[in-house]
């Protein structure tokens, strides 16, 4: 039996907001075209649209799969990236930013750093607007760990301003991180 979504096209919105998104059914944002082989027409017309992230991709089902089963195209959130700065790129990120910003001190080859990878992750995806988050590998630039006194890592500063506000030393956890986080917005 021949597939019965072959073509999906839907823009990227990276732009815009999540929230700010309609359903891909009444958006302009969103063409979507869908060849059915194979199917009989009563069969191809029961495809819902169940959502749309702002990543570009849509949730497809389908009432009649293949054998009964169900047609299902996931939809996935695009990730927020914590980037790395090195001593080129500081200033305008750090020092000059409008936002809060959270920077991780880390090295590839600490694990408790490793261990809070994930949790700087979560917290650059839920602040994500509020506050801007970056990572230093204090191997590749030494020179910040040392402007800001960084002996043991992981650290975690909090700037506002440009100015360096609170500084968190350790693996800690992601609720000791937020109630840092929440001070300064």
């Amino acid at each position: 039996m021949a597939a019965l979504l072959e073509t999906l096209t839907v823009p990227r919105a990276t732009g815009f907001p999540a929230a700010s998104l309609t359903p891909i059914a009444s958006s302009p944002l969103a063409q979507l075209s869908v060849r059915r082989n194979s199917l009989p027409e009563s069969r191809a017309s029961k495809l819902q649209i169940n959502s749309f992230s702002s990543s570009g991709s849509v949730r497809l089902r389908s009432k009649f799969g293949r054998r009964g089963g169900r047609i299902v195209c996931e939809a996935q959130e695009a990730p927020v990236q914590v980037l790395p700065v090195t001593d080129g790129s500081w200033q305008s990120l750090v020092l000059d930013s409008e936002l809060p910003v959270l920077v991780e001190f880390w090295a590839p080859w600490c694990g408790p750093c490793r261990m809070i990878h994930p949790i700087i992750d979560e917290l650059a995806k839920e602040y994500n607007g509020k506050l801007s988050c970056y990572k230093v590998n204090t191997d590749e630039s030494p020179s910040i760990a040392t402007n800001y006194g960084i002996r043991s890592i992981p650290t975690v500063i909090i700037f506002k301003d440009g100015e360096k506000k609170e500084a968190v030393i350790g693996a800690v956890p992601k609720s000791t991180l937020s109630t840092c986080i929440e001070k300064f917005l």
